[in-house]
């Protein structure tokens, strides 16, 4: 029986829509946190001096950290959450665990200029990445803008793991130790372009000889390891100083900054 008062029925306004609440998604997220995983355990092994177990699980930290994006981008699951999410665990896997394993390792025995190189390269990590975040848009996707943190955090961790491997002590090299951490965390904040390979689709046929280079290169990998392993991480990191001269003297935009002519803020980027 209606009484002449308003109900919530009568009045469509007073019906409270709920939105549904967001949610994560969890698949990219687990490869991130297992990255991030990664770089704990690393940090937790050089406290412990288990220096060899330290660069694997910087090594782990990599892999992982480059399958978070795959997985993301092929299951459609990106989100600006996952994008921080991976930043931060970036920061310590590639940042801090390196700057504090090569410290332990053999940076202490120098005194301050040992936590200084440490300090040095945790800064230009946390530089380098939060410059990545705020150029994503305006950085020509073939190239980085300096040398990614996972390639610096490699070359440090595969240094000390050859080291390890070849049974040489830290406080033997520290110097060279204090070489390569510097090496690692400026070139981080340089401009020189290092090659992303965003370029290469997995989707797409490539011919026979490629698998058979594949399986070469998966060979020679297991003949020594850390040798092995650590020239690739050297090569890398010198490539992009050797693509930045090639340019230079061809003449050619050293910059990875593309040309925007929609953004007349960044005019002073394209230098």
């Amino acid at each position: 029986m209606h009484d002449g008062a308003d109900s919530e029925f009568d009045n469509p306004e007073a019906v409270v829509v709920r939105k549904r609440r967001k949610g994560i998604y969890i698949l990219p997220n687990l490869f991130t946190l297992a990255a991030l995983f990664g770089g704990f355990y690393a940090i937790v092994m050089a406290m412990n001096g288990r220096y060899d177990l330290a660069a694997v699980g910087i090594f782990v930290a990599m892999v992982l950290d480059s399958l978070d994006g795959r997985v993301a981008r092929m299951t459609n699951t990106q989100s600006a959450f996952g994008e921080q999410m991976d930043s931060l665990s970036d920061m310590v896997s590639f940042g801090a665990a390196p700057a504090l394993i090569s410290y332990e390792w053999a940076l202490k025995g120098l005194g301050r200029w040992g936590w200084i190189a440490a300090f040095v390269y945790c800064a230009c990590a946390a530089l380098r990445l939060a410059r990545f975040n705020v150029n994503t848009a305006v950085v020509d996707k073939r190239y980085f803008q300096g040398l990614p943190s996972p390639a610096a955090a490699a070359l440090v961790a595969g240094f000390i793991g050859l080291m390890t491997d070849l049974g040489v002590k830290g406080e033997s090299v520290p110097w060279v130790m204090f070489g390569f951490t510097l090496y690692a965390g400026l070139t981080m904040v340089t401009n020189v372009p290092f090659y992303s390979f965003k370029d290469v689709h997995m989707k797409k046929s490539v011919p026979f000889a490629a698998i058979v280079l594949i399986a070469l290169a998966i060979a020679v990998i297991n003949i020594d390891p850390p040798i092995v392993l650590f020239a690739v991480f050297v090569l890398y990191g010198v490539s992009g100083y050797v693509i930045y001269g090639w340019r230079r003297v061809k003449g050619q935009p050293v910059s990875v900054i593309s040309i925007s002519t929609d953004e007349p803020d960044e005019r002073g980027l394209h230098k």
